[in-house]
């Protein structure tokens, strides 16, 4: 199963960092180019334990719907987002959060195995693995950018 491993170091407080990240609304903001909307479940604010959304956005030039539930969730640094249904055979996505002084680490560990077998395999090799990287670092940029903005403010 590959996984994806990102750090992001952000120079705001764990709470913003955390909340942003399982905020329907700026997750529709940040992969705009995507055209990515909540069309079922919660579909705006905070995602909680035991809450579900349905995403419907364009990747890879299809139009495709994925749903996914929190799993796990230890306010303010731990929770897990993971498929109930989709184009993925399985993903979990770890989102995990400390303090480092007024600063926060952000790192997202993202697991997920491809359909079709040794199709999926080579594609995740080719492409899938590339692809996915990107999306998770465009995400991070923006919430990085975001949370430095909120945290100028306070």
């Amino acid at each position: 199963m590959p996984l994806i491993v990102i750090k992001t170091y952000i120079n705001a407080n764990i709470q913003t960092c955390f909340d942003l990240s399982r905020d329907i609304d700026f997750h529709k903001a940040s992969l705009e180019h995507s055209n990515e909307k909540a069309i079922a479940g919660k579909t705006s604010g905070l995602i909680e334990l035991g809450e579900w959304v349905t995403w419907e956005a364009k990747h890879l030039w299809i139009k495709q719907q994925l749903t996914s539930k929190i799993t796990e969730f230890e306010a303010p640094n731990y929770f897990v987002d993971e498929m109930v249904s989709g184009v993925f055979k399985s993903f979990k996505h770890e989102h995990i959060f400390s303090s480092e002084e007024k600063n926060t680490r952000m790192i997202d560990k993202f697991y997920f195995q491809s359909p079709l077998g040794i199709l999926g395999k080579l594609a995740n090799v080719l492409f899938l693995k590339r692809y996915m990287t990107n999306l998770l670092r465009v995400r991070n940029a923006f919430l990085k950018e975001t949370a430095e903005k909120l945290s100028d403010i306070q």
